[in-house]
């Protein structure tokens, strides 16, 4: 069993498939494929506004994640 912190990290959960393969003295897991969140938009209670919500277990979505993204944007 892999621990909270490694799966966290990975964003792997109990039953996600990992390829695995020895490197010199090291067993080293690659998660298969990245699990995909589901998120949608809601009205906030607090402010009325549309936000942006996923499921639990999803990455934080930041300022820097958004600034990142745009830079690549065409």
């Amino acid at each position: 069993m892999l621990p909270v912190a490694v799966r966290d990290k990975l964003r792997i959960q109990a039953g996600d498939t990992l390829d695995i393969r020895a490197d010199d003295d090291c067993v080293v897991l690659i998660p298969k494929r990245r699990r995909k969140f589901k998120t949608w938009i809601e009205k906030s209670p607090i402010t009325g506004m549309p936000v942006i919500v996923s499921e639990r277990g999803a990455p934080k979505l930041t300022s820097e994640w958004v600034r990142q993204q745009l830079e690549d944007f065409p």
